[in-house]
């Protein structure tokens, strides 16, 4: 079901928890899935000894994708325009994480009603791992 225009007001959040407790399968997983086998996702031999990290991480584009995941759960399937993000902390094995998108504007351009959402992503201990922006077509 798609978010309508007089449903939404500025200030409007939507809060979800994407993952709880982050297992090292799910981010092996990704890596299966994505390609992505850089050795600080998948090594903890290399992760902790060569590079000085406390154990493995989950990839950045994970944390995008299970954030996508809420945004979709939010505005509808097929309603994004935009998503951006930059990664700000690492998610580690045991993470949970929850995701919130906050209306910042509602719409209308080239005969579409737009709405803009601020998102961020934080783990148990409110540290944020994930910022960025979306806009999704939502009806009338």
């Amino acid at each position: 079901m798609a978010l309508k225009k007089k449903e939404l007001k500025i200030g409007d959040t939507y809060t979800e928890r994407v993952v709880e407790d982050l297992k090292r399968t799910q981010i092996v997983q990704y890596a299966g899935t994505s390609g992505d086998y850089n050795p600080l996702h998948t090594d903890e031999i290399f992760t902790t000894k060569v590079a000085g990290y406390p154990s493995v991480f989950a990839h950045g584009m994970l944390t995008m994708g299970m954030t996508g995941r809420m945004l979709t759960n939010y505005v509808g399937d097929g309603r994004l325009t935009n998503y951006g993000v930059r990664f700000t902390s690492q998610v580690w094995p045991g993470d949970t994480l929850d995701a919130t998108a906050t209306v910042e504007a509602i719409r209308s351009e080239g005969g579409q009603n737009l709405v803009d959402l601020s998102i961020t992503t934080v783990n148990q201990n409110g540290v944020e791992v994930l910022k960025g922006t979306a806009t999704a077509r939502i009806d009338a």
